[in-house]
């Protein structure tokens, strides 16, 4: 079988309640038929507009044989190695793929500059740069193109021959790359960024680092037609209808791997998820769990657990020795279909809206805003040991030192929140800081999430700021250790992804989220500090 599913507790429950009500309303061949009326008059104009993933497998066949006829002339000039630059959707579906398939790609999705100039001193004369953007003004992308067409003349390469776009038709970045001479992919402008892994943004990139691209659109064939029929059997609408219609209903989906040979799904289920049901104060926040995670050590009446496992077995309704869980199995590309479609599914059954991004555009603003007038740093309230220590008066009122002010931001934890850690800092250089993860957890018995800064921005950053309003927010900053020009722009990386950082910081508090900004001065000398006011 491509894709199973084997559902227990309460969200079998959910499955034997609801689903026989999506397939009386015919909603599997609504979905597949392209109607955009399944979500209420207030999602129409949207949806109409919005519905082109569904076809994709189909309409993406005529690129494989292009990307690997690209693929061989580039090899043939030695260009071995792939740099994408690309956020939310168009990063983190590529990055799947090329785990999952064991080749090299590198994804660059952030604006950290020890993170840039890592990408940029490795193997320069023997990379090529994808540029993935739909719209074209995604401002990360735009930095981090125009480094590279400095790197590539400055080591007397042409970028022509080197920088492959990625963009809507119509696009500003359309216009500007055919301008410059750059081989250009146009993508369905009837498939939003997070539904585009089988799409060009999806299939350009990792076929290029040698994914099997024609394997993947097979897979995903293999449960069009599954997906497509009014059935009970429907693992779109079995998937959907557990994630969102429990009783009472569980508004976190702890996604694990399971034994699953999929490397990354989570991360890149994370991103469709929160970006597309969190809105209008509901939806589902996706929480990314380590199999050993505290959260799973004792159940939390408010956390739906999935776990994505190598063999979910022939049986919707599993016994799973005991457990209340979601159990799901297949293969890459039948995963990405399912869970499209899961989703727009669970947007109908919360009445939202899957397709829009409300929220998205509020930090974008707050960080243009900061780069256009480059106010002075807020005073930090106190320095402890090197880190500067900043948030929102309730967090920072009563905090003297480092572990004061991360138990006063746990304090302000309800009984129904989550803490979401932001990593605005290389993930290169500071990976432990992931661990912080576990670490709150442990500490708060709550779901607790980590993005790395900017890329979270571009998929959870709209549920925290338009989804339910129970999260507290532990930024984390680093001053890097050398910066870089963004050529053609009047600021610096080091100086964008600050602004980026207290631009989502300002809107979060506005929204009346407890926030709280660390900013290491010197990380490799602040971590072992960092960590021990957490423990």
């Amino acid at each position: 079988m491509s894709f199973q599913i084997s559902v227990s507790g309460a969200a079998a429950q959910a499955v034997r309640t609801v689903v026989p009500t999506l397939v009386a309303d015919l909603v599997a061949t609504g979905i597949t038929s392209l109607d955009p009326a399944l979500w209420g008059p207030e999602a129409e104009v949207e949806a109409r507009k919005r519905l082109g993933w569904t076809e994709s497998v189909v309409t993406s066949r005529p690129l494989v044989a292009e990307i690997y006829a690209l693929r061989e002339d580039l090899h043939a000039r030695g260009v071995t190695r792939v740099v994408l630059a690309g956020m939310g959707g168009s990063s983190l579906a590529p990055e799947v793929i090329a785990r999952t398939s064991g080749v090299e790609l590198t994804v660059l999705d952030s604006t950290d500059p020890g993170q840039v100039l890592a990408a940029l001193a490795d193997r320069l004369e023997s990379t090529a740069l994808v540029v993935s953007s739909k719209s074209g003004g995604t401002v990360e992308t735009d930095s981090q193109r125009r480094a590279f067409e400095r790197a590539f003349r400055d080591s007397g390469i042409d970028p022509v021959e080197r920088i492959i776009v990625i963009t809507d038709p119509g696009s500003p970045l359309e216009a500007s790359a055919i301008q410059a001479g750059y081989r250009v992919f146009t993508a369905d402008p009837t498939v939003g960024g997070r539904f585009s892994a089988l799409t060009a943004f999806g299939l350009v990139p990792s076929g290029l680092a040698g994914a099997d691209i024609g394997a993947l659109l097979d897979e995903a064939d293999a449960v069009s037609l599954a997906l497509a029929l009014d059935s009970e059997d429907n693992p779109g609408l079995i998937l959907g209808a557990a994630m969102a219609s429990t009783t009472p209903r569980r508004d976190k989906l702890a996604i694990v791997a399971d034994g699953t040979h999929i490397v990354g799904l989570a991360d890149w289920a994370e991103q469709l998820i929160a970006e597309s049901t969190g809105k209008i104060g509901t939806g589902i926040l996706p929480v990314v769990l380590e199999r050993d995670a505290p959260e799973l050590a004792t159940p939390l009446p408010d956390l739906q657990i999935v776990r994505v496992v190598a063999d979910a077995g022939g049986d919707v309704f599993g016994d799973h020795d005991g457990a209340d869980e979601i159990r799901v199995s297949g293969t890459l590309g039948a995963q990405f279909l399912v869970w499209e479609y899961a989703t727009v599914v669970a947007g109908r059954l919360l009445g939202i809206n899957p397709f829009d991004q409300p929220d998205v555009e509020s930090a974008k603003i707050a960080t243009r805003g900061l780069l256009d007038s480059r106010p002075e740093p807020e005073p930090a309230a106190f320095i402890a040991d090197g880190i500067e220590v900043r948030g929102t008066p309730h967090v920072i009122g009563a905090a003297s030192d480092l572990a004061g002010a991360v138990d006063a931001l746990l304090e302000e934890i309800g009984p129904d929140g989550y803490v979401a850690v932001q990593a605005y800092a290389d993930r290169l250089a500071l990976p432990r800081l992931a661990e912080l993860r576990g670490l709150l957890a442990a500490l708060s018995k709550r779901p607790v999430t980590f993005g790395w800064g900017p890329r979270f921005l571009h998929s959870t950053g709209q549920f925290h700021k338009g989804g339910t309003p129970t999260g507290v927010f532990l930024q984390i900053l680093s001053t890097p250790a050398e910066d870089l020009e963004i050529p053609g722009r009047p600021f610096t990386f080091g100086e964008l992804i600050q602004a980026q950082a207290v631009g989502d910081a300002s809107v979060l508090a506005e929204h009346g989220r407890p926030v709280l900004t660390l900013t290491l001065t010197d990380p490799a000398a602040n971590i072992n500090t960092l960590f021990a006011a957490v423990r």
